[in-house]
């Protein structure tokens, strides 16, 4: 017996495609694998609020890898060695552990 359908809607019509599943996923391992999330915490944030923390993820990293590309081309001069008359005095409360008694 061959079955006939009453609606002629393609079945994803009722449900959401593979395709935005997958995509729903990507921002699930993104956000738990990056982020630090539990998938509970991904799965439960509304929509809107997921894809800002997404992007917003996306643009710290990118961030975090052009400074460090940056620091390993030398970062045009700006590094500095810290010597006599440029290091930092201690705070007033630990001046008297860092005396040497001669």
């Amino acid at each position: 017996m061959q079955r006939t359908w009453r609606c002629r809607f393609p079945l994803t019509f009722f449900g959401l495609t593979d395709d935005y599943m997958e995509h729903i996923y990507e921002q699930f391992f993104f956000l738990k694998y990056w982020g630090g999330w539990s998938l509970s915490e991904a799965y439960n944030l509304p929509i809107g609020l997921r894809d800002w923390f997404v992007k917003r993820l996306m643009r710290q990293l990118e961030d975090e890898k052009e400074a460090m590309d940056n620091g390993s081309r030398g970062g045009g001069g700006n590094t500095q060695t810290l010597g006599a008359h440029n290091q930092p005095s201690p705070p007033p409360h630990m001046m008297h552990m860092n005396r040497q008694d001669k």
